[in-house]
């Protein structure tokens, strides 16, 4: 099954976090967290170029370092192709995965002179957004 790049992929070119890689480490974050499965096709790199209005070669140079990690596979005709993981991702993985962005929202949250109350009211609407 080919996935829609617009309901996967998100980019944030303010983020100064190079637009491939914020590509990359979605593709990897969907995986680990069972959104995306082994076997499933990711979207053309004109697909996502188009809706994320990227450059396709940002999209291409994602997609060829994921297929150098084992991540992804080219399958000739159909395009890359999400291979079968080595071992399962455990819940302490998922979170290990999430730790550097909550460290960069704490220090962020110290320098702006925010109390615990007010970051964690801030983030509140966006754990919302998820299912239980």
């Amino acid at each position: 099954m080919t996935l829609p790049a617009e309901r996967l992929l998100r980019v944030f070119p303010s983020s100064g976090v190079p637009i491939y890689r914020q590509l990359m480490d979605q593709v990897r974050v969907l995986l680990m967290g069972g959104q995306i499965r082994p076997g499933d096709l990711l979207p053309s790199v004109r697909a996502v170029a188009t809706t994320l209005a990227v450059n396709p070669m940002t999209v291409s140079k994602a997609y060829s370092a994921l297929e150098a990690e084992g991540v992804v596979e080219r399958v000739r005709g159909l395009g890359m192709r999400l291979c079968p993981q080595r071992t399962g991702v455990s819940a302490r993985d998922r979170l290990d995965e999430l730790r550097p962005l909550l460290e960069q929202v704490a220090a962020k949250a110290h320098h702006l002179a925010l109390r615990r109350g007010q970051v964690l009211q801030a983030l509140h609407p966006y754990l919302e957004t998820l299912s239980e």
